[in-house]
């Protein structure tokens, strides 16, 4: 390890260390445009000179240049600080003094290290450019003219996302960044560039005017479009959210955040339900929460256990426990959050986890997807697979074909074909050091997990320090409901066989309501979706950002959520309803307050009560005689802008949906 002198301070530096990491590690602040930890280095802002000896007498980009023994190190020199005001001079010199109206105004780099490293005023008093407006989407408004070439956008766009879309036209002071074609930039992690620009080129469309950073209430998160479980911020202005940002977490999202995941919060202020409604002669008509209630204890007098509670794809860990504690003190075991019907076993929960970690799938050197459009179903994953095989991963993909931003190789849609396993995928897969399988959500409902299991021991997936047995669930509230054992061995077949006099749908949107046309069906959830529509009372309630919760991601990592802004209207937490709706059954679910259930929660199940990966265990033993059969004719997710109620309800999602997968209203480069 290298010692440099940093400002008269000796220090020690990790092999290959440039430079700029040198200072930061002796506590020094350089300042950088184009320089990011997740993007290659370009060296083309400047901005981050300092002196080095030996070597030239003149500032050196310390962003590209790696650290050696001996070298000493200015930061504060008056050569250092007279040429970072010449390299702020000349980055003002076109760029629009509009930050008044500019919304990167108060979280701008430029603003920030203008203050700081640059000069009192200008000198320039020619012409300033201007650059003709790009179109990027529904999402990213863009200002060119503002635009300093940092090309991280560019980066981005080529290295994280994996999608060519960005580039620079031309050279000089006619240089431009824009999407080729000037068409919408199409992949679901378009947005990061937002967060990447240090300047207000690009900025977000649908935040565009709405408030300033210094307004806004800030609240930590967890992302529910996804079981990826991506740490964001909730920023929030009143009693409406007003966007969602990624927060920094290594092994869950880095700093990225889906689409998705960023802008269906619109959706949170509309189609909602914020009253109590009941079904009078086959319309949905206002009521309040004592009528409500006294259906519900009506339909069930005299058999108090013929009820039964179906967990939607957002719910919080609470509202599942809570639901259950109701059903369990009324006689019934009728719980279920696999809403769609699948029936794979619950038994041992490490053969229903993403065991690689979402961080550990990087260091794979040979991948089998099954049944998995990772693209779509968890794009922050998609990301990670793209490292493994810049890293020398091979890539192997068993379901109909899907543009996975890196080579992989599709084996067919025919699962039988694993029966007997190609010979290319298993020489791959045996000569591998970490050998991994993914199975989605696609195979699961096949019935596909016991045969998958055989393939632990074919190609050798579990070694000393490594598991590569992995499934990946597309609902954030999956994991949290099996720790719960929130399930039934037949899933929702049970329930329907049960045929019970009340089901209660907490925000259960993507079931199939026709087996339950003799019961009272009862729709607890906070958007006018599809379970609205069949409910025959509905209780309004909270959505994620309007309440405490606890989440468990794909990989088992037990996450809290905090509460951003109250629920409008009559709406109320889930909890609340649920636990009055057991006084006017007339039975006991042990807890009063959202802390006594979560630590009811917790004295049930300890590991929801740490913030960390959840031990579940060894795998179990496969199946010998369990075979894969069946031909997988698609993938669940249809529509990746349009996954759940609040997505549903959001105008950008519809947009992004109209626009970018079915080529609605798209801005072509004539117009």
């Amino acid at each position: 390890m290298p010692k440099v002198t940093v400002d008269g301070q000796e220090i020690e530096v990790p092999a290959g260390a440039t430079v700029l990491q040198a200072c930061e590690l002796a506590g020094k602040e350089i300042p950088r445009f184009c320089y990011h930890e997740r993007l290659s280095i370009a060296g083309n802002c400047r901005m981050c000179l300092v002196e080095v000896k030996p070597g030239p007498p003149k500032p050196q980009a310390s962003c590209a240049l790696p650290a050696a023994e001996g070298q000493e190190i200015r930061t504060d020199s008056p050569m250092v600080k007279k040429a970072r005001e010449g390299v702020m001079e000349f980055l003002l010199i076109n760029h629009p003094l509009d930050c008044p109206i500019c919304d990167q105004g108060g979280e701008c780099d430029l603003q920030d290290q203008a203050v700081a490293y640059g000069r009192g005023g200008s000198r320039y008093h020619e012409n300033k450019r201007a650059v003709t407006e790009k179109y990027m989407g529904p999402l990213i408004k863009t200002i060119m003219t503002r635009c300093i070439h940092c090309t991280r956008c560019v980066r981005f766009s080529e290295e994280i996302a994996g999608v060519d879309e960005i580039g620079a036209l031309y050279r000089g002071e006619d240089m431009q960044i824009t999407t080729y074609l000037e068409q919408a930039a199409a992949h679901e992690l378009s947005a990061n560039v937002i967060d990447l620009c240090p300047v207000g080129a690009l900025t977000s469309r649908p935040y565009a005017f709405e408030a300033r950073p210094w307004e806004l209430k800030k609240t930590l998160s967890i992302d529910v479009s996804d079981a990826v479980g991506a740490n964001i911020t909730l920023h929030s202005k009143g009693r409406e959210v007003m966007r969602a940002l990624p927060r920094v977490n290594d092994d869950v999202n880095e700093e990225w955040l889906s689409d998705k995941g960023r802008y269906q919060v619109d959706g949170l202020t509309k189609r909602r339900l914020d009253r109590v409604w009941v079904r009078r002669d086959g319309r949905l008509q206002p009521a309040d929460w004592t009528e409500a209630f006294g259906m519900i204890a009506g339909a069930l007098e005299g058999d108090k256990g013929s009820i039964a509670a179906v967990a939607g794809d957002l719910l919080d860990a609470e509202t599942m426990f809570a639901a259950k504690a109701l059903v369990n003190a009324c006689g019934s075991q009728l719980t279920e959050a696999r809403q769609t019907g699948m029936t794979y076993d619950v038994s041992n929960l490490a053969a229903v986890n993403f065991n690689s970690g979402l961080a550990g799938i990087e260091t794979a050197d040979a991948i089998l997807i099954v049944g998995s459009n990772v693209r779509w179903e968890a794009a922050l994953l998609n990301v990670r697979l793209r490292k493994a095989v810049k890293a020398g991963a091979k890539v192997f993909i068993i379901g109909p074909e899907w543009d996975p931003t890196y080579p992989a190789t599709f084996l067919g849609s025919d699962l039988k074909l694993l029966n007997r396993v190609p010979k290319e995928l298993g020489d791959v897969m045996k000569s591998a050091q970490r050998p991994a399988v993914i199975v989605g959500a696609a195979a699961l409902a096949k019935g596909a997990l016991p045969a998958a299991l055989k393939l632990v021991d074919k190609f050798g997936l579990v070694k000393d320090g490594w598991n590569g047995f992995n499934v990946l669930h597309i609902s954030a509230a999956r994991m949290g409901s099996l720790m719960l054992g929130f399930t039934l061995p037949g899933g929702m077949g049970d329930i329907a066989a049960a045929a019970p006099k009340v089901l209660l749908s907490l925000g259960a949107d993507e079931m199939d309501y026709a087996p339950y046309a003799g019961s009272l069906k009862v729709y607890i959830g906070h958007h006018g979706d599809k379970g609205a529509h069949h409910a025959d009372i509905i209780l309004p309630g909270a959505s994620y950002a309007e309440k405490d919760g606890t989440y468990v991601n794909a990989e088992g990592r037990v996450q809290f959520a905090e509460k951003a802004v109250f629920a409008p209207g009559d709406a109320r937490e889930d909890w609340t309803i649920l636990r009055a709706l057991a006084d006017a059954l007339g039975v006991t679910v042990g807890f009063d307050s959202f802390d006594q259930l979560q630590a009811a929660m917790i004295a049930a199940v300890p590991a929801l009560g740490e913030e960390s990966l959840a031990d579940y265990g060894a795998l179990p033993k496969a199946d010998s005689s369990a075979k894969f059969e069946g031909e997988l004719a698609g993938y669940p997710i249809k529509d990746f802008y349009l996954t759940n109620p609040i997505a549903r309800a959001s105008e950008v999602m519809q947009r992004c949906s109209d626009e970018l997968l079915h080529g609605a209203d798209v801005k072509e480069a004539a117009e």
